[in-house]
């Protein structure tokens, strides 16, 4: 399984941005598909995830503002992130988790939220 992330970038406070995740290969043994952020000088941290049969989880930080969604492609999962704030700066990874076969993050995207 492969990656590719999109749809960083900058924003203003208050602003919107959806980044995109598209997944190949073997997509048939993924679980479940998220993104994740890590700030400079922080450990990496759940964002949002949603699983094959569309429940989703949410850092508290987020929930209200941030929305995961898949489109009727299912191997694509969006992240429609509003309301933006500057501690939402960071750089975003797509993950894919596929069980005992281990998880797959994609390469990360920038998001930086500053007046």
């Amino acid at each position: 399984v492969q990656l590719q992330a999109s749809g960083g970038g900058l924003v203003q406070p208050g602003g919107s941005l959806r980044l995109s995740c598209t997944a190949s290969g073997s997509i048939s043994s993924i679980n479940a598909m998220g993104w994740y952020r890590q700030a400079p000088g922080r450990q990496r941290e759940l964002v949002a995830t949603l699983t094959r049969g569309g429940a989703t989880n949410y850092a508290d930080s987020v929930k209200g503002r941030f929305t995961i969604s898949r489109p009727l492609v299912r191997d694509t999962v969006y992240l429609q992130m509003n309301s933006l704030k500057p501690e939402d700066t960071a750089v975003y990874y797509c993950n894919a988790d596929r069980s005992v076969l281990g998880p797959v993050w994609g390469q990360g995207t920038q998001v930086t939220v500053s007046s």
